[in-house]
């Protein structure tokens, strides 16, 4: 839509999956706008996500919020998309013999998930007969993991904001943020708009905006991932493998449409900034993969990178600051913020609008105090 200068109930900053799913939350009871600098919704790191719904993924608020978040991609809400939003696939961490000990724990962590076994490394090497034999001691086989279809997500949740009423107003930068005795003054590159609450959704740039608002210092971290699509070989049918990731995080490998989409899951800091891809991240992620598959990597179709902002616990930040009144944190989802996304925003939502906390995300064990801005060890820099 048109920028309109009008008084909002919410002003949401930022029209990635974060803002987006919350505004759709929000609207049908209270005038929201959806405020988005670039020339569409999702460009940064939404629009570059190979999102999985993976629940052993994360700290535990974030396990919490992605169970949670299971019966709005399985069940979602009557029109609310045409098509399935979750597609099958199977997972393995898997874990070098240096590795045994992080395996050990991760078995630990999940006793009680049914979803979840732990193999050998012959039973592995069955399932994923690309890996290099002697490579991995064992793994953990996960039966619980999907491929999400982000843009399918995403554009689901924009629909659902706009039918119902939402403004979405993209180039519309946010240079400036005011409290005033009625709300706040939203400064913008085209003028200004005022709203009771302010959430921010801004993704890498969530800590200026921040500081634009005189809210807490959370100490978020923007870093750089990397991704690739490779060719797999020839005799090798695709469709069949599963999501393999190394028990530390240090690579992951998925089938995509006949291919390989390959990471060395790095985490570099960066300003926030339309980060692009590092040579050298492209040679730390192909010599991982050849080091662990049996492949052979001699052409990159494609590679790009995207920006996952982080604080010190890797946990997200949700909830009202306690030094900006009417100021809302929605930022710090890191690599799990699509598959926490409804969860998060049904969350926020309710606070915003002063509700009981949804039933669900307490049934998933929950704790919000875990991901409160004023949480203890968090609000320094990390590296």
């Amino acid at each position: 839509m048109d920028w309109v200068p009008q008084h909002y109930d919410v002003a949401v900053i930022g029209a990635g999956i974060a803002g987006a799913s919350v505004a759709a939350e929000l609207t049908g009871s209270c005038r929201v706008v959806l405020l988005e600098q670039e020339n569409h919704a999702g460009y940064h790191t939404t629009g570059r996500s190979a999102a999985v719904y993976a629940p052993l993924y994360g700290p535990q608020p974030i396990r919490a919020l992605t169970r949670a978040s299971l019966v709005c991609f399985e069940r979602p809400a009557e029109g609310f998309t045409d098509s399935p939003l979750l597609s099958k696939i199977d997972a393995f961490f898997v874990a070098r013999p240096d590795q045994e000990r992080a395996l050990d724990t991760m078995q630990k962590e999940l006793i009680d998930v049914t979803t979840v076994q732990r193999v050998g490394a012959s039973e592995l090497r069955a399932r994923m007969p690309l890996l290099r034999e002697g490579y991995a001691i064992g793994g953990i086989w996960d039966s619980g993991t999907y491929v999400i279809d982000v843009a399918a997500l995403h554009h689901a949740y924009l629909r659902r904001f706009k039918n119902e009423g939402g403004n979405l107003i993209l180039r519309l930068g946010v240079i400036g943020l005011a409290r005033t005795n009625s709300g706040w003054c939203i400064k913008t590159t085209l003028g200004d708009i005022t709203a009771d609450i302010v959430i921010n959704a801004a993704g890498a740039w969530a800590e200026q905006v921040g500081q634009m608002a005189n809210a807490e210092h959370i100490g978020l971290v923007p870093k750089r991932r990397t991704a690739l699509i490779v060719d797999a070989p020839k005799d090798i049918d695709v469709a069949d493998l599963p999501f393999v990731v190394d028990v530390d995080e240090q690579f992951y490998l998925k089938p995509d449409a006949g291919k390989f989409l390959i990471s060395p899951a790095n985490e570099d800091p960066e300003v926030p900034c339309d980060v692009r891809p590092d040579e050298m991240d492209i040679a730390i992620c192909i010599d991982r993969i050849e080091r662990a598959f049996n492949i052979s990597v001699r052409r990159i179709e494609a590679s790009w990178a995207g920006l996952r902002s982080f604080v010190a616990d890797k946990c997200p930040v949700a909830g009202f600051s306690y030094q900006a009144e009417g100021f809302y944190w929605l930022a710090g989802q890191g690599g799990y913020g699509i598959q926490s996304a409804p969860a998060l925003a049904q969350l926020a939502a309710a606070e915003v609008l002063r509700r009981p906390i949804p039933e669900q995300l307490v049934k998933e064990g929950l704790d919000p105090a875990k991901i409160r801005p004023a949480r203890q060890g968090i609000g320094q820099d990390i590296n």
